[in-house]
């Protein structure tokens, strides 16, 4: 275990090392949303005196190149030279922002707000703020809240999360103190969030219940028969625990009060608070069947370096004689800042077309969907799939369709709105499993309320209709659509 261990952490490292800062510049930069993005770009402009808002309409001649003779003892030497031609070109004055494909020039895009309740994530940054914790400690609790899924379950491996932290936030850390820190946030509300697990999850909210001979009964079902608990092996239980039928129904009857899906409690609880969210991307149909889409900067400014620091820099290395170390100096820092912003500036614009390309990617796969606005026109497609057609990495997929929203014809989705998992049939036809889900909802829809079906039947129904899945895969399916099991479906 130490070995295996050892080995994806020198792995990890390796992989680390081939990352520069320009690109884990870009990598962040990837994951923010337009509104986040655009307070990013404001503060690095406070920030960087070096980098402008707005265009550059400067004349003036960029062709020249720079150069400055400095050693590493901060000495003068005339046979080397820094070359600042990189940053005298006509790059200087960057139009990042994406030609619009159904717009004329001067046309502003219209902007639709779209609400949505406010995330379970906003709720436990939150409670996080409360936490007495060093810097670091706090992003390592964001990225770990960052990576929940939707129903508040944490269902990324420990390594896993290990390795992410190294490489996308620079934090080198061990098992122990990301088991710690998730042990913080498992202590937030609601009961159950951060559980790696359904039985963890059970547990956490057990332990918060006040003890009682019933509440030991409850505790000593979940951790010991919890398989059996979920499988309805009543008399197993009852024999192994040497207790009454009674005790046993009482206490099944207390733990179908528990949550098994923390996150998705709390959306519904503030479900009247409402936030702003901005469009990432603009698609727009027309009706002869030409499909265009725009990317949505917002408010984010274009940027330009500063004509302030290239004149300055111009007079350094202009005046090379009697050059003094205090002269050296204020070279070597005009010289980081142009550095810093011109790399900012070609961050943004990798940012935008890399953004481009994915969208590309999404509507030449899902293209009936954005013709018709029929969800169950949605093929079967996952991250690898948009990769390809992207040329893209997996993981820069993923970090694109985190966070961004789509506006199209038809409303605002999530741009991972657009993915599911592709199932085979008997007769090879590749099927969704957004299809699957939708027939199994309309099963529960027709079922008898005074008799529901239970997942065997709900099973046997699915291969009837063609779609021939495992009993486990029509209860993960049921969970995700947020349809509870059989028992509690019931109705008298």
């Amino acid at each position: 275990m130490s070995q295996g261990s050892h080995q994806i952490q020198t792995q990890a490292q390796l992989l680390a090392q081939t990352l520069s800062p320009q690109q884990i510049l870009v990598v962040k930069l990837l994951e923010l949303p337009t509104m986040e993005l655009e307070e990013r770009v404001r503060a690095e402009i406070l920030d960087n005196p070096a980098l402008e808002e707005g265009k550059d309409f400067s004349e003036q001649d960029h062709s020249d190149e720079f150069e400055a003779d400095f050693n590493e003892d901060e000495t003068y030497n005339n046979n080397e030279d820094l070359s600042l031609g990189d940053y005298r070109t006509e790059d200087d004055i960057p139009d990042y922002k994406l030609q619009e494909h159904n717009r004329s020039r001067g046309e502003v895009a219209e902007e639709i707000p779209f609400s949505e309740s406010v995330s379970f994530y906003e709720m436990l940054l939150e409670q996080l703020r409360m936490q007495p914790l060093t810097e670091e400690e706090k992003t390592m609790a964001e990225y770990l809240i960052g990576s929940l899924d939707d129903d508040g379950l944490l269902r990324k491996g420990i390594s896993t999360l290990i390795d992410e932290l190294m490489l996308y936030r620079g934090i080198y850390t061990n098992q122990e103190e990301v088991e710690r820190i998730l042990s913080i946030i498992q202590d937030f509300d609601p009961a159950g969030i951060g559980a790696r697990n359904l039985q963890e999850c059970l547990l956490l909210q057990l332990k918060r219940k006040p003890n009682s001979a019933l509440k030991k009964v409850e505790w000593e079902i979940i951790e010991k028969y919890c398989d059996d608990f979920t499988r309805k092996n009543k008399d197993k239980i009852i024999q192994r625990l040497n207790i009454t039928e009674e005790i046993y129904d009482e206490a099944v009857n207390e733990l179908t009060k528990l949550n098994p899906r923390p996150g998705s409690s709390l959306g519904d609880i503030m479900g009247k608070n409402f936030q702003q969210i901005i469009p990432d991307f603009l698609v727009e149909t027309e009706d002869d069947g030409t499909i265009s889409f725009t990317l949505n900067n917002g408010n984010i400014p274009e940027l330009h370096l500063s004509r302030e620091f290239n004149e300055l820099l111009e007079e350094h290395t202009t005046n090379k004689e009697n050059q003094s170390k205090e002269s050296q100096a204020a070279f070597l820092f005009l010289k980081q800042k142009v550095d810093a912003a011109q790399g900012f500036i070609n961050a943004i614009k990798q940012r935008q077309q890399t953004l481009v390309a994915t969208m590309q990617a999404i509507i030449d796969l899902q293209r009936p969907f954005f013709l018709e606005g029929d969800e169950t026109l949605l093929k079967p497609m996952i991250l690898k799939d948009v990769a390809e057609k992207a040329k893209l990495d997996v993981s820069t997929i993923s970090r694109v369709s985190n966070s961004k929203f789509v506006q199209t014809n038809f409303g605002i989705f999530p741009l991972r709105f657009f993915f599911s998992d592709a199932f085979t049939a008997d007769g090879g036809e590749e099927l969704s499993a957004r299809e699957i889900k939708q027939i199994l909802k309309e099963c529960v829809d027709h079922e008898n309320k005074e008799n529901p079906y239970n997942d065997d039947e709900l099973t046997e129904l699915l291969r009837e209709k063609g779609y021939p899945i495992a009993r486990r895969t029509t209860a993960k399916y049921r969970q995700q659509l947020n349809i509870p099991n059989a028992r509690l479906r019931r109705e008298p």
